[in-house]
């Protein structure tokens, strides 16, 4: 081969390479996200819908972002993460809470009773984060961008509880499978009601306290029906944004840095706004002076001591991690081996009961 042919070879084979190299890292022309339902306006509007609107901007993606809120593109929260891995959306908002009923691995990360505040939440989250991600990888062929909490979810009640005794014979409304074991394992009756039947049943009975966080509890009038709220996050409902691992890889190194840098801010925001909208709840509804964003009403606060966390502890112990744990490795092979190596370790559970 001549000297010219040589050099048109190679400037050929290098222009094809650059070609292909660019071609693989080529964005994705739409980026189909499903976001959090309208409703929670604090969280989609203060926060998620900004985010996307900004997405294109902030992290130099040349992919036009598509927004569209679940409630309006008609998705139920327990079908967003089966749609995204079918590829229906690229990025999904999702209520861990639901898709766990198609993976128990994934309530480990908000198992009733385990953490009782924000702050101990986070902790749970920062040490199941990394098989968290593995999870929903193998399982839903996506990755973990954020995980955030909507907040405390805690009680509302008819009636005063002093202690945890209290709860026996009392009718709970639970929305979790965590959450209906641990009412079981304080003597209580879990009752599974949708958010929007909470206030007549606790108007007329059927529940004698019910569930949710302080924001939602005064966004749905319950402090008219209930007389006293208690402080105690029996868990945290925690979120989450993925995306499609397909999609996931048609963008660069540096791309996916980027998204991932700019996510975590997200992330943080929604950790904040949850503490925020936490604290301003609970002042109106206990009919603080420091109110400004929500209804004010006049609920007594029940304070939850050391000791009645202590005995929760006991309660999760015996009732909620057996169950979880025997359902979990039922499905997925040592899975609650997963659990103790990362939240347990960082919660203090070094065992589960019955569970060899």
């Amino acid at each position: 081969m001549s000297f010219k042919a040589k050099s048109l070879f190679l400037a050929t084979t290098l222009a094809f390479t650059c070609v292909a190299s660019t071609a693989a890292w080529a964005d994705p022309a739409t980026l189909k996200v499903l976001g959090n339902f309208t409703g929670n306006k604090k969280q989609v509007d203060l926060v998620e819908r900004p985010f996307f609107t900004q997405l294109a901007k902030d992290t130099g993606i040349s992919s036009q972002v598509s927004y569209s809120p679940m409630d309006l593109v008609n998705v139920k929260a327990a079908d967003a993460l089966r749609l995204l891995k079918a590829g229906a959306f690229d990025v999904a908002s999702v209520q861990i809470g639901m898709a766990s009923r198609d993976d128990p691995f994934l309530e480990g990360i908000d198992l009733a009773g385990v953490a009782t505040n924000v702050a101990d939440q986070r902790k749970v989250m920062e040490a199941m984060r990394d098989e968290f991600d593995k999870e929903v990888q193998k399982r839903f062929n996506a990755k973990v961008l954020t995980l955030w909490p909507f907040g405390p979810q805690i009680l509302f009640c008819k009636d005063p509880i002093e202690k945890l005794e209290d709860f026996k014979g009392k009718k709970i409304r639970t929305f979790t499978t965590s959450m209906a074991t641990l009412v079981q394992g304080l003597g209580g009756s879990p009752v599974t009601l949708q958010y929007g039947e909470v206030y007549l049943a606790l108007q007329r009975g059927v529940a004698d306290c019910g569930v949710t966080a302080a924001s939602a509890g005064n966004g749905g009038k319950w402090p008219e029906v209930t007389k006293y709220q208690i402080p105690l996050a029996v868990s945290n409902a925690m979120q989450g944004h993925f995306i499609n691992m397909d999609t996931w890889n048609q963008f660069s190194p540096e791309k996916q840095e980027a998204l991932l840098k700019s996510f975590k801010k997200m992330e943080n925001d929604m950790w904040d706004l949850a503490t925020a909208i936490d604290k301003d709840a609970t002042n109106c509804n206990t009919g603080q002076a420091d109110c400004k964003e929500h209804t004010k009403y006049n609920m007594t606060l029940n304070p939850v001591t050391p000791e009645e966390l202590a005995q929760l502890k006991g309660v999760v112990n015996r009732n909620v991690l057996p169950q979880w744990a025997k359902e979990c490795n039922a499905v997925i092979e040592g899975c609650s081996d997963r659990w103790l190596s990362t939240v347990g370790k960082a919660m203090g559970y070094g065992r589960i009961s019955g569970i060899r």
